[in-house]
């Protein structure tokens, strides 16, 4: 019998985007583990696509470091590598810093409001206990984190960075006793902020990332 758990019901988004964007999901919430082969068969079966749609689908999961070619096996869930997260881990930490600094010297009483609603989201995602939930709350606080620090453009590359790492930012997020440690690292980080002190703001933000990819490493070496 066929697994329809991944099954996609039709809207106005094309077969192809509703098909990504499930896909990443179920990656990201482990459905699929790391190095598990992606069977192309298998998969129209349970997306109730088409093999074309299948393979744009793992092409771009492949672009967005979420899916790996591997020789005489094909497209398979693609592993984290320590090598490269080290270095995405260290530019996150560097631009967050400086966007968190920025905010909080220039922003202004609308944004701060803006930002404040986006963590109390991210809260609320924190609560249903949903990673991709989490993921997706957190990836808008930072939105409007960047927005109000006017960093646009570096938050083209965080953006670039995160899909290089999505998989290992789940791993983090899903951890035991993830949730109150982070909670109270975005805390410190809004507080600093609304505070317009930008040295603590820029400081918070590091270590928030800073813990985050301690956290991912021993999830690493434990796998």
């Amino acid at each position: 019998m066929a697994d329809d758990t991944l099954r996609i019901e039709r809207s106005t988004k094309t077969l192809r985007t509703l098909a990504l964007e499930r896909m990443r999901e179920a990656i990201m919430e482990f459905h699929f583990q790391p190095g598990e082969r992606l069977v192309e068969r298998p998969l129209c079966d349970q997306l109730g696509v088409s093999r074309s749609v299948v393979r744009e689908v793992l092409r771009q999961l492949e672009t967005e470091g979420l899916v790996q070619m591997i020789p005489g096996h094909g497209p398979a869930v693609a592993r984290p590598d320590l090598s490269r997260t080290d270095e995405i881990y260290e530019l996150r930490a560097l631009m967050e810093g400086i966007a968190a600094r920025a905010a909080a010297l220039t922003a202004t009483d609308d944004q701060i409001a803006d930002l404040e609603r986006s963590l109390q989201n991210l809260l609320e995602a924190w609560a249903s206990a949903k990673p991709i939930e989490v993921m997706r709350a957190t990836t808008k606080f930072y939105e409007v984190l960047f927005d109000a620090a006017d960093k646009r453009i570096a938050w083209e590359i965080v953006q670039g960075l995160n899909v290089r790492i999505n998989h290992l930012r789940s791993m983090t997020i899903a951890s035991e006793n993830r949730r109150e440690a982070a909670i109270a690292e975005m805390t410190v980080i809004m507080n600093a902020i609304k505070s317009h002190r930008g040295d603590d703001a820029e400081a918070a933000a590091r270590r928030h990332v800073e813990q985050a990819w301690r956290i991912a490493k021993e999830k690493l070496r434990d796998g």
